[in-house]
């Protein structure tokens, strides 16, 4: 195993601390119908051996696992794969979930027929290191499939309002690259026969208006959690003005509930 660099050990540890904090899992409840839509154009027989990289609480693992699919999840936060195990077995599914990186999968090289990330594995801080890994563990002729935010969608646009108030570590690359066509066909060039992206909409729908939304985001996913806890009271108050801005300005309902769609890049490369 290659030694980490103290300062990259930090910036896992940061990372690792962000993506347990809120709760991910209750989070995911409203982005379950993108999920599934995403798990149902994968079309995968059951039988297949699929990994999920960055895999929460189960989200597509588990509707795969009751499909016949012979899952393993993997995610770095230890509290989203407790939630996931504990999930899978409360319905009876056989799947197995590993706490791990994805920069450095525990499994032997062409393990899987199917190596997939659902906007997760995006957020790894060395883009090289995952792509190597998402190749490795996929068989030749296997399929590996990313949906990954756009630097120019509603959660790109997040993003960088978040980066202005609270900055990104050190050494993290922009998660939203992996949204870039040019830069994902850099990235998966080794390995790969054959690559095809689609731009897709996500749909994003919450049963309450934009203002409660960013509340939402605050209490329960990571990034955001961990940003307004950081912040003194003025500068939580400017990120929180700021990202009801964005939420009313990109919202396709009335007042009362909030409706987004964002953009994503859905990627489909094939090991040789």
């Amino acid at each position: 195993m290659i030694a980490m660099a103290p300062e990259m050990e930090v910036l896992k540890s940061r990372l690792k601390a962000t993506w347990m904090s809120g709760d991910y899992g209750y989070f995911a409840q409203y982005m379950e119908r993108g999920a599934l839509e995403f798990l149902a154009r994968l079309a995968v027989p059951a039988g297949t051996r699929m990994l999920d990289v960055a895999c929460g609480a189960g989200q597509i693992a588990i509707p795969a696992a009751r499909a016949g699919v012979r899952v393993t999840g993997i995610d770095i936060a230890s509290n989203l794969i407790d939630q996931a195990r504990v999930r899978a077995r409360a319905r009876g599914i056989d799947a197995q979930f590993d706490e791990g990186d994805a920069e450095s999968l525990p499994y032997e090289d062409a393990s899987f027929d199917l190596v997939v990330s659902l906007i997760g594995a995006m957020f790894a801080p060395r883009p090289e290191r995952v792509a190597a890994e998402l190749v490795r563990v996929c068989r030749p002729g296997g399929r590996i499939v990313m949906a990954n935010w756009t630097p120019e969608s509603h959660v790109g646009e997040m993003f960088k309002i978040i980066g202005k108030h609270f900055p990104a570590p050190p050494f993290m690359a922009s998660p939203v690259k992996w949204g870039d066509e040019a830069t994902v066909r850099e990235r998966l060039k080794d390995g790969i026969v054959e690559l095809h992206t689609t731009k897709r909409l996500y749909p994003m729908r919450y049963p309450f208006p934009p203002t409660e939304v960013v509340e939402f985001f605050r209490l329960y996913y990571g990034p955001t959690n961990r940003a307004f806890s950081a912040l003194d009271g003025p500068g939580r108050s400017a990120l929180r003005h700021d990202l009801e801005q964005l939420w009313s300005r990109n919202n396709l309902y009335g007042s009362g509930s909030t409706h987004v769609k964002a953009e994503y890049l859905e990627v489909t490369a094939v090991r040789g």
